[in-house]
C-alpha cells in the first residue's frame, strides 16, 4: 500500500483545467460515421483541399537522413523563410506549428498569476496555453462585427499590465482583418503583442512580419499548415525581435522540428509559385460560395478574408442539428456556441465541387 497521492504533487492549475477539444482525423471520423475516408467531405478544421506540393511526397521519399536527428537551428529553412518573409534568418525560429512558438512565448515571460489579454471570439489556443503556464486570461471580447475594441484593451492593460496581447488577422473564425491604424496603436501599450497570422495567404494583402524590425514588441507568427497543405506535419514559424529571440534560443526544445517538417517545408517554399496558385483557387471558390450563401435566408455569413466563412444560424434553425445532419451526409463542418458565437457553423472552403455539394446540403434545410 502506497502513501503517493497526486494531489499533492500536481499543479493547481491544471487540476480543474479544461483539455482542448481537437478536431478528429479522417481514420476516426470514418468510423465513427461508417464512411470511407474517401467518401467524406471535411470542412471542419480549415485544411487545404489540394494538399501537399507533389514534390514533397518526392522528397520525402528519397530523405537519406530520417535516422539522423533534424538542424536544431533549422538553418537551411529558415534560410528559404528569410527569401520568402523578406526578414533575415536570425530573425525568425522554426516550430512544430505556431502552437509550439505560442508555448514558447508564455514559457518565456509568463508567471503564474501574469495576464494575458485574448480578443475571443479567436483562436482557442491562446487559452489552453495561457492555463497551462498558469496566466490569469482577461477577454476582451470583439464587437458584433468581430473588430477589437481598443478602447477596452486599453483599459484593461493599464489596470492589469497584461505580459502579453494577442491578436489574429485574418481572425479565426471569422476571417477579418486587422487595420494597420489599429495595429500601430496597439504597438505603442506597454506589452507584447503577437499578431497571428496563419491565414495570411489567403488575405490578398501584405503581411506585417516585417514590422517585427521596427517594433521591439512585436511578434509575428506564420504556419505551413494552410497555404502550404503540411497541417500534418506541423510547421510552423515565427520573427521575433532580436533580444526575444536570444532568449528563445535558450529554451526551444533542441530538435523540435522533425527532419521530414523541415524537409517538406523548404521544398514547399521551393514550389510556392504552385501552392500560392492553389491559394489562388480557394480565395476564389470562397467568394464564390459566398455569394451562394447570400440565397441561403436562414444563414448569415461573415465576409472572410481567410479559407473559411463563418455564418450564424437565425431563430427557425437549429446549427447543432444542421451539423448533425450534414455529417450523416458526410459533410463535416465546424458548430459554435460559445460567447460571441452562439448557433454558428464555420464552413472551410474545399473544392469547387465540394462546396457545391455543400451548397446542395444547406438548401435542404430551406
Amino acid at each position: 500500500m502506497t502513501n503517493f497521492n497526486l494531489k499533492t504533487l500536481l499543479r493547481p492549475n491544471l487540476e480543474t483545467m479544461e483539455p482542448y477539444t481537437p478536431i478528429l482525423p479522417f481514420e476516426v471520423l470514418s468510423r465513427q460515421l461508417g464512411r470511407k475516408p474517401t467518401d467524406l467531405i471535411k470542412l471542419d478544421a480549415n485544411e487545404n483541399p489540394y494538399g501537399a506540393s507533389p514534390l514533397v511526397a518526392e522528397t520525402l521519399a528519397k530523405a537519406p537522413y530520417l535516422h539522423i536527428y533534424p538542424d536544431p537551428e533549422s538553418r537551411d529553412l529558415r534560410d528559404a523563410l528569410a527569401d520568402y518573409t523578406g526578414m533575415a534568418a536570425e530573425y525568425l525560429l522554426a516550430g512544430s506549428g505556431a502552437d509550439e512558438l505560442i508555448d514558447l512565448i508564455m514559457r518565456l515571460v509568463v508567471e503564474p498569476g501574469d495576464v494575458i489579454i485574448n480578443c475571443p471570439p479567436t483562436f482557442g489556443m491562446y487559452v489552453f496555453d495561457g492555463d497551462i503556464n498558469g496566466a490569469t486570461m482577461v477577454n476582451v471580447y470583439r464587437r458584433a462585427d468581430f473588430s477589437i475594441n481598443i478602447a477596452e484593451i486599453k483599459s484593461k492593460i493599464e489596470n492589469q499590465k497584461s505580459k502579453i496581447l494577442f491578436v489574429t488577422s485574418p481572425n479565426n473564425p471569422d476571417g477579418s482583418l486587422l487595420s494597420d491604424a489599429d495595429l500601430k496603436e496597439l504597438l505603442t501599450l506597454p506589452t507584447l503583442v503577437v499578431l497571428d497570422e496563419a491565414y495570411f495567404e489567403f488575405s490578398g494583402l501584405p503581411s506585417r512580419i516585417t514590422w517585427v524590425k521596427e517594433y521591439q514588441n512585436l511578434i509575428v507568427l506564420r504556419t505551413f499548415s494552410k497555404w502550404a497543405g503540411l497541417a500534418g506535419l506541423r510547421v510552423g514559424y515565427g520573427a521575433f525581435p532580436l533580444e526575444i529571440m536570444a532568449h528563445l534560443w535558450k529554451i526551444k526544445q533542441p530538435y523540435n522540428v522533425n527532419v521530414a517538417g523541415q524537409l517538406a517545408a523548404q521544398v514547399s517554399l521551393a514550389d510556392r509559385a504552385y501552392l500560392l496558385g492553389n491559394v489562388a483557387k480557394i480565395m476564389e471558390t470562397r467568394d464564390k460560395f459566398f455569394a451562394a450563401l447570400q440565397k441561403i435566408t436562414w444563414l448569415e455569413a461573415y465576409p472572410s478574408h481567410s479559407n473559411f466563412i463563418l455564418c450564424h444560424v437565425k431563430e427557425g434553425h437549429q446549427a447543432v442539428m444542421v451539423k448533425q445532419q450534414l455529417a450523416q451526409e458526410g459533410i463535416l463542418v465546424r458548430y459554435y456556441n460559445s460567447p460571441g458565437l452562439r448557433d454558428c457553423l464555420r464552413f472551410s472552403i474545399g473544392t469547387p465541387e465540394q462546396m457545391g455539394q455543400l451548397i446542395e446540403g444547406l438548401k435542404q434545410f430551406s
